[in-house]
C-alpha cells in the first residue's frame, strides 16, 4: 500500500491488494479508482465517488493523483478504460504520453 498526502485533508492510497486507489478527505472515503495492472499497462477501469460527496470534483482528484503516481513510477502505460478517465486525459493533454497506444 502506497499513501501520499495531497491538498489539505486529502490522502491518496494505492491499495495494491484491492487494485484500487482511494481518496480520503478528513478520514472519510470520498472516491475510488479501480484498476488492472498486467505489469506493463495499468487499465484504469472505474472512477467512483460516494454519492453524498458527488459534485465536488473528487473523481478528478483521485484520477490526477493516480496519474501522478503512475508517472512517477515511470514503468507503466495507462489504458483509459473508464469514460471519466478518458475524458480526464482529453482535458489534460500534457499527460497523453502516458497513454498506451492502440
Amino acid at each position: 500500500m502506497t499513501t501520499s498526502t495531497l491538498a489539505a485533508g486529502f490522502l491518496l492510497t494505492d491499495e495494491k491488494d484491492a487494485s484500487r486507489y482511494t481518496l480520503m478527505r478528513d478520514g472519510q472515503l470520498v472516491s475510488v479508482l479501480d484498476y488492472r495492472d498486467d505489469g506493463h499497462t495499468i487499465a484504469l477501469t472505474r472512477a467512483f465517488t460516494i454519492p453524498t460527496f458527488r459534485g465536488h470534483g473528487y473523481a478528478g482528484v483521485v484520477v490526477e493523483g493516480a496519474v501522478a503516481d503512475i508517472e512517477e513510477r515511470g514503468d507503466r502505460k495507462v489504458d483509459a478504460v473508464c469514460w471519466y478517465v478518458s475524458d480526464w486525459f482529453q482535458a489534460h493533454p500534457e499527460h497523453s504520453a502516458l497513454l498506451r497506444s492502440r
